[in-house]
């Protein structure tokens, strides 16, 4: 009996059980968390917003249903508590392992979709996804990509649907778009269906052409060398994705991602090269080769950072996913099977736990930041132009933080001071200069 033939009874409900303590635990780990970084520049902006601020790209990403999201819990929420971010985030990974779970089954049976959800849904490795509110936008750019993947077979117009929505939450659907277009192309039945996504190809081109190219680059700016640096910058991404998988990181990707090519190569000279596993495989390249167009010029190892691990690890996910339905499930390798899956989903768990520990330190510093805003609203010494912590808030002046509180509501009201040296340390840079 191979591995794709094992029947697991209510395995769907079991995995959305799993979902729901894990998000729930996680929801309770993040309980003293607040806003952080880049969400202030919503934050601030948000009373200003209109009808063209939603076409705007943040950092080179079409943001629109992302400000759609914000703008209904600022309305809704406000700043008094970071719950519902992040429970919109946690959903939003729950439906990921979910649809992850129903791309996987479809092609390898139960016990391996079990597994490859069970791996996603405690991916320590992708923590920055995990633990950050913000990235609600890449992470349901995500599940509508996967669900465009899934319509793809019997609804293409669903999923062309589903392709435009995942690509106006962040530009991460860039992946799934490649996936689909490959796809299609390798199917000689089906490449009519492009044309299905030929409106939402040119909805992207226009917005690029009209919004997107005027976009934010980081800094340094990337030049043409990014093209030459490109090809490492995939390669560093590709081989830490791998290695997000079993909760590891750096060099030892490279091995891994040697071991995880030989295994789709083998499994493709066996059953042939399939076009949907061919789609997968272009679309997890291209995302690093696009990316790196952007953002090698801030090192090649920046692709192994864990917001992007997040990302491949999932498509890896659904590659070895594939290849591992003809492993066996008889005598010795069953509890072998089991061991190795328990394992990495602990290694995974115990990393998600580290990392939410150490950024609740983060997060104890971030709230010292705008306890001492509010303590220095009223005195004559505040810097209009100061900043309370260029790491924590950059760019985010005083008044643009009070104006955001008086219509929100001020997210540290009643709470005591926690990290009194990094208070007194905000409240010096919040000072002028001989006051």
């Amino acid at each position: 009996m191979a591995a794709a033939d094992v029947r697991v009874p209510h395995a769907r409900w079991a995995i959305a059980l799993a979902a729901l303590i894990v998000c729930a635990a996680l929801l309770y780990l993040t309980r003293t968390y607040t806003f952080y970084f880049d969400e202030w520049t919503f934050i601030t902006s948000a009373p200003d917003w209109a009808l063209r601020t939603y076409f705007e790209p943040h950092n080179e990403h079409p943001v629109m249903l992302l400000r759609l999201v914000y703008s209904i819990l600022l309305e809704t929420a406000g700043l008094r508590t970071y719950l519902p971010y992040m429970a919109a985030l946690l959903l939003a990974h729950a439906a990921n392992v979910l649809l992850l779970f129903e791309l996987v089954r479809r092609r390898a049976g139960d016990l391996v979709a079990m597994a490859a959800a069970l791996v996603m849904l405690v991916l320590g490795a992708g923590w920055e996804d995990l633990l950050w509110a913000f990235q609600v936008g890449w992470l349901s750019s995500m599940a509508f990509g996967l669900g465009a993947v899934l319509a793809l077979e019997r609804r293409p117009a669903l999923a062309a649907a589903l392709m435009t929505v995942s690509l106006s939450f962040a530009g991460t659907g860039v992946v799934f778009a490649v996936a689909i277009a490959v796809q299609l192309l390798l199917t000689p039945g089906r490449r009519r269906d492009l044309l299905w996504f030929a409106a939402p190809a040119l909805a992207l081109g226009a917005w690029y052409l009209a919004f997107g190219r005027f976009g934010e680059h980081p800094n340094p700016q990337p030049t043409a060398a990014n093209i030459l640096i490109d090809p490492l910058y995939a390669l560093w991404g590709l081989s830490q994705g791998v290695a997000g998988i079993v909760g590891a990181a750096g060099w030892i990707g490279y091995p891994l991602l040697a071991v995880a090519a030989v295994v789709v190569t083998w499994h493709w000279r066996r059953g042939g090269l399939d076009p949907f596993s061919a789609g997968i495989a272009a679309g997890l390249l291209g995302f690093f080769l696009v990316a790196g167009l952007t953002r090698a010029q801030l090192g090649w190892q920046q692709s192994g950072a864990s917001r992007y691990v997040y990302v491949a690890a999932l498509m890896w996910l659904v590659l070895l996913g594939d290849a591992a339905r003809l492993l066996p499930w008889r005598g010795t390798w069953r509890p072998a099977i089991a061991a190795c899956i328990f394992l990495v989903c602990f290694n995974g768990a115990v990393l998600l736990f580290v990392y939410a520990s150490a950024k609740t330190l983060q997060m104890q510093r971030a709230t010292a930041d705008l306890q001492a805003l509010a303590a220095m609203r009223d005195d004559p010494c505040l810097d209009p132009a100061g900043h309370a912590d260029v790491l924590i808030m950059p760019g985010i002046t005083p008044p643009a933080y009070y104006r955001a509180v008086d219509r929100y509501g001020d997210p540290v009201a009643g709470k005591p001071v926690r990290d009194q040296a990094d208070f007194e340390a905000a409240r010096s840079r919040l000072r002028r200069t001989n006051c």
